[in-house]
């Protein structure tokens, strides 16, 4: 029993580690460099700024100024963010499979009907961050946490805050 528990202990640790973010940037910048910022004209590739949209917003606005970064006109900025929210569908099994079966002895037959599958869009968050000089991108961030279609507003919000914070968290990189 006390085995059992530690090996659930450690489990849960390395799990508690894992990272919802993934990051890439280029290692040549000095992110140093960087103290201006604006969105980029397009960002969240729609033609209005839908609710998850100020969501993002908003959390990336309070995140670059935790970073001492100044919001600009897009004219004037160092780097242009550019975010996008990445629609997926994924097939989710819900409910139980139903089996029967009977035989005798060596021989026997079965029928089975695996549980029912529906079709849920998942939405992944991307955020860039591009040198506004060369139009480069210089860091991204992704989200291996998702915004579903039937969470609340408020567990959205608290989602998108979390994503955004972990993904900042990691700017600018420790170069190696």
């Amino acid at each position: 029993m006390v085995r059992f528990l530690m090996v659930a202990l450690v489990a849960v640790a390395m799990a508690g580690c894992a990272s919802n973010v993934v990051t890439d940037y280029n290692s040549t910048v000095v992110f140093g460099d960087y103290t201006t910022w604006a969105f980029a004209t397009g960002a969240g590739n729609s033609t209005f700024v839908s609710l998850d949209g100020n969501r993002v917003q908003n959390a990336v606005e309070r995140e670059l100024a935790r970073k001492a970064m100044s919001k600009v006109e897009e004219s004037e900025a160092n780097l242009l963010v550019s975010w996008q929210i990445v629609e997926q569908e994924r097939l989710e099994r819900s409910g139980v499979g139903l089996g029967m079966g009977f035989g005798t002895g060596n021989f026997g037959w079965g029928l089975s009907a695996p549980p029912p599958v529906r079709e849920v869009t998942e939405g992944k968050l991307v955020v860039e961050l591009v040198e506004a000089s060369s139009e480069k991108v210089v860091w991204r961030a992704a989200s291996r946490r998702y915004l579903t279609e039937n969470q609340s507003p408020k567990s959205r919000s608290k989602l998108v805050d979390e994503v955004v914070a972990e993904m900042f968290s990691k700017y600018p990189p420790e170069l190696d």
